[in-house]
């Protein structure tokens, strides 16, 4: 047992083996040996659908989904822990890809908790059966992003996107952007304004839609400088007819249940970040080994040992935090929340700093596309803008802390209601 399992169960050291060897076996040589594929600028050619069935096997695709429906449900009393363990691995071997797999696993739980059993019934055995079959998330929207999750419940604050029922179907109409698995997904859960007459938080309502439902376009494959395997996307509502039964909360979507899909999301988000910088670290070290300069090589000189340790201390602090916070999620203690929102943020920051000291030890061609080192960096500069970016994230900590004195950080400005 070596340090980074050290006091974990049995059953989470073998499942951070099978990804480690999954990696190893797959990931790993498919992305070396063709560092070209992720910048194909046609999405349908991009992503190796191959790595996704051979997740499948393992049934990395369909955690999250209830046994009952043939998915890898996990333990709840490590549910946070294994995710985390999971997604570092795959974080090391590929961002774009784990997002892809990690986006099933957050929405699965979402369902699994608030899908009426008619949906449940109708749709997990699809997802279990088809190894294409993918998740998405659809909050975002071009004129509010992470700000939707700031405790801010004023009607002004209201999604543009809205529903209304109609002779027994909800009427969507609106637009998401920036949607994880967006481009790809078969099955979204979408949220909308369905009161207009109140804050976000009291009329926001989600939906289980269809990617075939009448009325839904994906309209097009965002162009991201990292994680480009994900797909992001971006999805266009004009008069999308959805069946009344298929509304998952009503008015109150903001409240309940959002923790389910963003609290383990953010322990995710940190791991998979962490995943990132152990690739950086790992390729550095065997870099700085090998290459040669100034007579020996690299490792032996004193400013290349301090940046190599500094990077190795700042990847066993993210680890340890995430765990810690994984730990306390699985416990449920009253903080697990804002420490989610704290390792989000703290492993953005830090990990992007591991990879720029990467690409800074192998000098000039830490900047060029065939040493593959850049890729780390461009990888971890997209988590201080996922699940809620750095500032928004630190409104949410302070506000959790101090809620009687900290401010709204939202609203009209001084002066200028109307």
């Amino acid at each position: 047992m070596d340090f980074q399992t050290f006091g974990l169960p049995e059953e989470l050291i073998l499942m951070r083996q099978t990804c480690r060897e999954f990696v190893n076996a797959v990931v790993h040589p498919f992305v070396r040996a063709n560092p070209e594929r992720e910048w194909l600028f046609d999405p349908d050619q991009r992503f190796p659908q191959e790595m996704l069935v051979e997740a499948d096997k393992l049934g990395l695709r369909t955690i999250g989904v209830p046994e009952e429906f043939g998915g890898m449900q996990l333990d709840t009393e490590f549910e946070a822990q294994t995710l985390a363990i999971i997604a570092e691995e795959l974080g090391r071997g590929d961002s774009g890809f784990a997002d892809k797999l990690v986006q099933n696993w957050k929405v699965a739980r979402l369902l699994r908790l608030t899908a009426p059993e008619h949906l449940q019934e109708a749709w997990f055995p699809r997802l279990v059966e088809d190894p294409s079959f993918l998740l998405a998330h659809a909050l975002t929207e071009p004129r509010g992003a992470s700000d939707r999750w700031l405790p801010y419940n004023a009607p002004s604050a209201n999604m543009d996107t809205k529903a209304v029922l109609e002779d027994g179907q909800w009427v969507l109409n609106g637009r998401k952007h920036f949607i994880s698995n967006g481009y790809d997904a078969s099955l979204f859960v979408v949220y909308a304004n369905t009161n207009p007459k109140v804050g976000i938080r009291d009329g926001s309502s989600s939906f289980l839609v269809p990617r075939e439902t009448p009325g839904l376009t994906v309209a097009r494959c965002n162009e991201t400088l990292g994680g480009r395997y994900m797909n992001n996307g971006e999805i266009v509502f004009d008069d999308c007819l959805v069946p009344e039964d298929h509304i998952l909360i009503k008015d109150t979507a903001l409240q309940r249940k959002a923790g389910a899909y963003s609290n383990p999301g953010k322990i995710i988000q940190a791991a998979k970040n962490l995943g990132v910088g152990v690739g950086a670290f790992e390729d550095t070290a065997a870099y700085v080994q090998d290459y040669v300069q100034g007579g020996q090589p690299l490792i032996k000189h004193q400013a290349v040992a301090v940046r190599l340790a500094d990077m190795a201390i700042k990847i066993e602090a993210v680890r340890s935090f995430v765990r810690q916070t994984a730990q306390a999620l699985d416990a449920n203690i009253a903080e697990a929340g804002r420490m989610c929102t704290m390792v989000k943020v703290h492993a953005s920051e830090v990990i992007l700093e591991v990879c720029r000291q990467a690409m800074e030890l192998h000098g000039g061609a830490g900047t060029m596309l065939e040493m593959g080192i850049e890729k780390h960096f461009r990888d971890a500069a997209m988590f201080p803008h996922m699940d809620g970016t750095v500032d928004i994230s630190s409104f949410q900590i302070i506000k959790s802390m101090f809620p009687d004195s900290a401010g709204s950080y939202a609203g009209p400005e001084t002066g200028r209601e109307t």
